[in-house]
């Protein structure tokens, strides 16, 4: 545990500095200032990460010299009469170790020099860059090392000779240290190497942070973090016997290879389970409630062998309970509650508020967030016995669906027998599973401990590019994931290229985060054979062809540039480029320079060069959702191709013949996203900036009757262009939300999707208001702008004749 500890120790050191630079700066003083800090401070912060790491890096070297110190005269005996083991033995156990030596030993004798001769200038950049190049040799030992320290257990029980040697090998202090040696056995130093990359890893994100991006080694130290992350997300995470082995009565080894909290769907209710796959059983298991103190247990529900484990066929899938969904107002209604508690526990640690108001209003949006996990994932998993009992699992991804279903294949390829556990091996199995778990919480982010990352805020831009690798012609597409909220969402999908082995999809979409950490991309083959078509849904099961993961790391993303990089998947690589916008940024409103166009000019001024009382834009890109998108699953809400988006607009600016024939060719989303850019680009917001403030405090009115008076009396208030506007749009989205069992928006969906866009205050009014935290992308103007907006959607029709005949003596100052 003590290397656990270490890197523990280290991680909580990192994120102590990155909440000292993350508070607010006072104006005036140094760190206020473009830059965010002097140039100075960033590189005396970086000596000081560097000299940490290279104190580690000498007892790293230290450790490694310690495991090489008995191979050599191992070696000696191997070719004697007597050898202790053999040759074959000792390479499988030392498999690697000298060369990761010779590296780190090269590294640490290039960077010691410079950092003990310090000066601002100093490029050492290469040097990481090279060590990180060399990370091949780590992905060969990573390989190899299951079967090494099965090697050396198995010698270890047959020859006391090596027994004695593994078990006590000597580790030199360091260089200042009083202890000149300290014991350590072989098991624990040969797990040194896996943990070393992902402290080399947390000290390069932890150095780029502290290295100003105009200093010559910011780019190297992006590109050997790059490599290192990409190979991080690559190895194995299941590496570790000694942490995900279990030993059976029968003297056997049953190791855990994943486990995770998945939703069952129960005599028709749906339960919480954590579910264990070990090498050759599925136990679904339920964490027993504990008084204080104690231990804490599991339940098993049940467990099935692997080897009576099938997935059901399609034709199978008919006589499967059906999966109530719940509707989404519910959720989105539950994600606003959740975020309000999270402004409010925010209010409360900056006001030091006491201890017992906070814990009471920490278990409160558990107990919501626990809600919304239990109630959100609507995809089915679905596994039976060969004897016929089957169990279903609802997901919120299919990427973890397919991940959940290739461990189990692969273990399925070994020859294993069925069995029948005994009352004892059952209850040594599920004690087991409180030790072994490597998934210890509940995925809700009141679990998170204070200085864990909260995620990204804001948009991500993404292009997916292309995709190689394909064996054989197929027509495919990709769709992405993001993480919100405890669990993952579908936010976008390419177009589906026909009959290729190498797609060009070249697509941008605009992705919305929410505390997101991860970005996922799947790639699938698009079925059209109607015989596959899956009977929980009628939806046409297409085949995943490969999937992968990225980690969303802010210091590479949030840049004016674009990141690209590569997915490997399944023997594809996907090929995508990426960069993220904060909210703040993204929805700021620029007037046009130009006032020939239609975005980013006043409503008003269109509409008196049109003569007409709505602008043909929105008309327009209404007649086509209504045309042909209003069944389209996800319409408003899944992004559409940027630069078909960007195509539209430009065609509206210019005033271009084309248009009509560019609406009726374009993808739907697109459309959609193209009213959606006309509002957030207007430079001030539909419902105005002078009367933005008495809609906040309207909407927060507790009598129905005040409220109902105020609200339509703003409504009279706003200029005759933004009214007509606002009506017409507000009909259109209503006959949207009609079909909701279809399109599955809802009039929430809706609100969440246009009220900041209609809402939100021009830069210029916003600039003296108080900031709030990026983290808290669901503040109360946002939550109040999605409000405003719902009210309207599920006030009765609301006629612009009746607004002005029935005008009230009502005071615009609430």
């Amino acid at each position: 545990m003590q290397e656990e500890e270490e890197a523990i120790g280290y991680l909580d050191k990192v994120l102590e500095e990155e909440e000292e630079e993350e508070r607010p700066a006072t104006p005036g003083s140094p760190a206020s200032e473009k830059g965010g800090q002097d140039a100075g401070k960033g590189v005396d912060m970086r000596r000081l990460v560097l000299k940490d790491f290279l104190a580690s890096e000498e007892m790293y070297i230290n450790q490694l010299e310690a495991l090489l110190l008995p191979m050599k005269p191992l070696k000696a005996t191997a070719t004697t009469s007597q050898p202790v083991l053999t040759i074959q033995q000792i390479e499988t156990i030392f498999y690697k170790i000298q060369d990761i030596y010779e590296i780190h030993k090269e590294f640490y004798d290039s960077l010691w020099p410079q950092v003990q001769n310090w000066d601002s200038s100093v490029v050492l950049g290469h040097l990481f860059q090279k060590l990180a190049s060399q990370l091949g040799v780590y992905k060969a030992f990573v390989d190899n090392y299951k079967i090494a320290l099965e090697t050396a257990e198995k010698c270890s029980q047959s020859n006391n000779q090596f027994q004695k040697i593994s078990e006590e090998l000597k580790v030199k202090g360091p260089k200042d240290s009083k202890e000149s040696h300290t014991s350590v056995t072989m098991e624990a130093l040969l797990y040194k190497p896996i943990n070393r990359v992902t402290r080399s890893t947390l000290v390069l994100h932890d150095l780029l942070k502290h290295t100003p991006s105009d200093h010559p080694d910011y780019p190297l130290l992006q590109d050997a973090l790059r490599i290192s992350q990409n190979f991080l997300s690559s190895i194995n995470e299941d590496i570790d016997p000694r942490r995900t082995a279990v030993t059976t009565p029968k003297g056997e080894t049953r190791q855990l290879v994943k486990d995770g909290f998945l939703v069952e769907l129960a005599e028709g209710s749906r339960k919480l389970r954590h579910v264990f796959l070990f090498t050759d059983v599925l136990l679904c298991a339920k964490l027993k409630k504990t008084g204080v103190g104690k231990h804490q247990q599991y339940d098993c529900k049940w467990y099935m062998p692997l080897a009576e484990l099938v997935f059901p066929s399609l034709e199978e899938s008919d006589s499967c309970p059906h999966v109530h969904a719940m509707p989404d107002h519910d959720l989105e209604d539950m994600k606003i509650k959740i975020s309000s508690m999270k402004s409010e526990v925010q209010k409360e640690k900056a006001n030091k508020g006491q201890s017992r108001a906070m814990e009471r209003l920490k278990k409160k949006m558990f107990d919501n967030e626990f809600w919304l996990l239990l109630n959100s994932p609507s995809i089915p998993f679905r596994i039976h016995n060969r004897n016929g009992k089957s169990y279903l699992f609802l997901l919120s991804s299919d990427y973890e669906r397919a991940e959940w279903r290739e461990a189990i294949q692969k273990l399925q390829k070994k020859d294993l027998q069925t069995f029948v556990l005994s009352s004892v091996e059952l209850q040594v199995l599920t004690g087991s599973c409180f030790k072994l778990r490597t998934v210890h919480n509940i995925p809700v982010t009141s679990n998170k401990d204070d200085d864990e990352s909260p995620g990204m805020y804001g948009f991500l831009h993404v292009i997916v590019h292309s995709a190689t690798g394909f064996k054989q012609s197929a027509n495919l597409y990709c769709t992405l994931e993001v993480d919100s909220f405890g669990y993952f969402v579908s936010k976008a999908k390419t177009r589906v290229f026909r009959d290729t082995t190498e797609p060009q999809w070249n697509e941008e979409f605009e992705i919305e985060l929410e505390g997101s950490q991860s970005l996922r991309i799947l790639c699938y083959e698009k079925c059209y054979d109607k015989s596959k078509m899956n009977k929980d849904n009628n939806e046409i099961v297409d085949k995943i062809m490969g999937k992968g993961q990225v980690q969303l790391d802010p210091q590479t993303v949030q840049t004016k540039n674009w990141h690209m990089d590569v997915i490997e998947m399944n023997g594809i690589k996907v090929e995508f480029s990426m960069k993220f916008t904060s909210r703040d940024l993204s929805l700021k409103r620029t007037p046009s320079k130009k006032q020939t166009g239609v975005f980013g000019v006043k409503i008003s001024v269109v509409t008196k060069r049109e003569r007409s009382k709505v602008p043909y834009i929105v008309r327009q890109c209404v007649e086509e959702v209504e045309k042909r998108g209003i069944d389209e699953v996800g319409i408003y809400r899944i992004s559409g191709v940027a630069t078909d988006i960007q195509a539209l607009k430009a065609a509206f600016d210019a005033n271009s013949k084309d248009i009509l024939m560019m609406l009726s060719d374009m993808d739907i989303n697109a459309i959609a996203g193209t009213l959606k850019l006309y509002f957030r680009e207007l430079p001030e917001p539909l419902l105005t900036d002078r009367l933005y403030p008495a809609f906040m405090e309207g909407i927060a009115l507790s009598d129905p009757s005040a409220k109902e008076n105020c609200m339509m009396h703003l409504l009279r208030s706003l200029p005759d262009p933004n009214l007509i506007t606002f009506l017409f749009l507000l009909e259109h989205l209503k006959r949207v939300a009609e079909k909701e069992p279809v399109n599955k928006m809802s009039l929430h969906n809706l609100a969440t999707v246009f009220g900041p866009t209609l809402l939100r205050p021009s830069e210029v009014e916003s600039k003296g208001q108080h900031l709030t935290l990026a983290s808290d992308i669901w503040s109360h103007d946002v939550m109040a702008q999605v409000q405003v907006l719902l009210y309207y959607l599920q006030h009765t029709p609301i006629s612009f004749a009746e607004l002005k005949r029935n005008a009230l003596y009502f005071s615009t100052d609430v």
